[in-house]
């Protein structure tokens, strides 16, 4: 018991550590700034110190304000972090059986957190700005395309393209047409291209469904969003975030809610 504790402690770390440095990159995004070097204050642009930069920690240390300057630090940068490393967490779980774990299985586990980290920059840029930015969804595209190649591999390049490159492109071209029919206004263009990422990812299927939960959130959400009058019936609510969420729970558990719905549906 004590292993698994230090062991989903590391991970839940790493994934705080991660969940700073996706902070990082949705500010500099935001802001058109280089991503490389090192961090500074969004106020002042004094550049922080490690003791600046422990994650969660630092920001309830300091009371939320800038070390220098004493401006007030983004509820933002805490709460990344802290859901990086809760989705971190799950995704270690979800994925890694420690009885038979090998080095096979290591690369699943590295790609699983590097597509969750492009999710979470996804969702909080979207939600933010209505728009889903291409420095993260086309390196998670490309990346997903690889890695599902490189598995096809061990099985055939058909298999490779009828489970995850065709449903990628059908997905787009049902999208883009949505996307075209309505000038734009049903949704976005960086939509179309999730709905490919979903594709390359997931296939067909896991998309399907993702899709599903994604329209049923947003749709929940949207009502409530109008009953509190927090909406109005034609305001714009960004569908990026839900998207990410129902990619994120299929990669996660899609078999299980595969099952699922075999069963409702299925007399």
């Amino acid at each position: 018991m004590l292993i698994y504790f230090l062991l989903y402690s590391l991970i839940i770390m790493l994934g705080l550590s991660v969940g700073s440095f996706l902070h990082c990159i949705v500010y500099r995004l935001e802001n058109k700034k280089d991503m490389s070097g090192r961090s500074f204050c969004e106020h002042c642009k004094h550049v922080l110190s490690w003791q600046d930069l422990i994650p969660v920690l630092s920001f309830f240390l300091l009371e939320g304000k800038c070390r220098y300057c004493k401006a007030k630090v983004s509820f933002w940068h805490p709460l990344i972090e802290l859901l990086t490393g809760l989705i971190f967490l799950l995704v270690f779980v979800s994925i890694v059986n420690l009885s038979s774990f090998g080095l096979n299985d290591f690369p699943h586990l590295i790609f699983a957190f590097y597509i969750a980290s492009s999710l979470i920059i996804i969702f909080i840029y979207d939600l933010k700005h209505y728009l889903i930015p291409d420095k993260a969804l086309i390196p998670a595209i490309i990346v997903s395309i690889l890695f599902n190649f490189f598995i096809a591999s061990h099985a055939s390049l058909f298999w490779f393209f009828a489970s995850y490159l065709v449903p990628g492109l059908i997905l787009f071209g049902l999208f883009f047409f949505i996307f075209f029919i309505s000038k734009g206004r049903w949704l976005g263009f960086g939509d179309v291209k999730f709905v490919f990422f979903m594709g390359v990812l997931l296939g067909f299927a896991k998309s399907f469904l993702a899709l599903f939960v994604a329209s049923l959130m947003g749709s929940v959400i949207g009502i409530l969003l109008i009953v509190a009058k927090k909406k109005q019936l034609k305001s714009t609510i960004p569908f990026g975030p839900f998207l990410a969420i129902g990619t994120f729970l299929m990669m996660i558990f899609g078999n299980a809610i595969e099952n699922l719905f075999s069963f409702i549906l299925l007399p």
